[in-house]
């Protein structure tokens, strides 16, 4: 049996099509996108290519989209930039205790700086309240930065509502879309956001390039000091090659974004359903809650995720136990903790993610071997002999 891949949320395969239109890149379109001669202008149409490509995906002008070298630098852009060009004497962020850790880990830095930053708690179905937004607003809040969609969870915040009140009182809203573009509808002004994050390897790209879109008229700092590449707002050599694979990617994903999202959606539901009939104390979190059609987060009693996930890969299955950037951590998922999980509770969680490549006959060979092995593990866990 070929090995079958639950894991498209920590990252996906390159696309053969993005591949094909990258590789001219790597050889006889070998200038410099910023210099002036032919050979850097057929680079440069490279780039600017792209440029459209992902803005036709979010629905704005290519004059708003900054390359960057992927999405942890977009997030640490919007919310660095944001803040530290804010000009304040007291400046208060305000963000989720579900985000990201390039969120999560810029925010820790500010409040080394002398930022105050309010970590919205979120319920136990995955969501961030808009209320609780709303009631964190102070005079002195310089950005709110709530992801679009979780990437343990897969749960879709309701940033439109956000939105409003963040616009209200006049405070730019950042958005990580990292897990949500490509998958979901992501247009900016639909979202309301100001500033929303992207990253090419999650939408079957190359990996080491992303992109952050800046709403016109909004002044974010440079992070980085070099040269005035992207309109000076991130200086640094083009990479050229990861920027067209990017673009490719985005106007891929845009080709059949609502049938290949009804396509996995139905299979993961079919996954689910199969689990939970198959599999007793298991749990499905924010089973209710509007999710990524890609993702489940799957709890099973008395049993630990690492021998679990290990016994799987063994039998051919490639699936995560929580964020990718987390993977090796004694702590359990910080956002499994967030919506009220016990530290056992969060260990004993499974993060399977679908992708273009997932299908039936992979989600039920996964449904007949997975039971076995729960059951192998629970019969050796102490906790589940008294359980039982």
């Amino acid at each position: 049996m070929q090995p079958c891949y639950f894991d498209h949320n920590a990252t996906t395969p390159v696309d053969p099509r993005v591949v094909e239109a990258m590789l001219p890149h790597f050889g006889q379109v070998y200038g410099n996108a910023s210099s002036l001669h032919r050979f850097g202008q057929e680079a440069r149409k490279g780039v600017e290519r792209a440029r459209r490509q992902i803005a036709a995906r979010l629905g704005c002008s290519a004059r708003d989209i900054v390359f960057t070298s992927g999405g942890t630098e977009a997030d640490n852009l919007a919310v660095f930039g944001t803040v530290r060009g804010a000009q304040r004497r007291s400046r208060h962020v305000i963000t989720s205790q579900i985000e990201h850790p390039a969120v999560l880990n810029a925010c820790e830095r500010l409040e080394a700086e002398g930022v105050d930053v309010t970590y919205l708690p979120a319920g136990s179905d995955g969501l961030v309240s808009p209320d609780d937004v709303r009631a964190a607003l102070r005079p002195d809040t310089v950005l709110v930065t709530i992801m679009h969609a979780n990437n343990e969870l897969g749960t879709l915040q309701p940033v439109r509502e956000i939105s409003r009140i963040a616009r209200e009182a006049g405070i730019p809203l950042h958005s990580d879309g990292v897990q949500s573009f490509g998958k979901v509808a992501t247009r900016v002004k639909d979202l309301g956001v100001d500033m929303f994050s992207l990253s090419a390897h999650k939408i079957y790209g190359p990996k080491g390039v992303g992109a952050l879109y800046i709403r016109r008229g909004l002044q974010v700092e440079k992070v980085q000091y070099g040269g005035s590449h992207e309109r000076d707002r991130r200086p640094g050599t083009e990479n050229v090659p990861g920027i067209v694979g990017l673009g490719a990617a985005a106007e891929l994903a845009g080709a059949d974004l609502d049938s290949e999202a009804d396509r996995v959606g139905r299979l993961r539901d079919r996954m689910e359903d199969g689990i939970l009939a198959r599999i007793g104390s298991a749990h499905v979190h924010a089973r209710t809650s509007p999710r990524l059609p890609t993702t489940s987060s799957v709890r099973f009693d008395h049993v630990e995720s690492e021998p679990l996930l290990i016994s799987l890969d063994l039998s051919g299955y490639a699936v995560s136990s929580g964020s990718a950037c987390s993977s090796g951590a004694v702590e359990p998922s910080h956002v499994l903790s967030a919506i009220g999980l016990s530290r056992l509770e969060a260990k004993s969680t499974l993060r399977f993610s679908l992708g273009r490549a997932t299908d039936s006959d992979q989600v039920d060979s996964l449904l007949r071997t997975l039971p076995g092995i729960v059951e192998r593990l629970r019969a050796l866990s102490p906790a589940w002999e008294g359980a039982a």
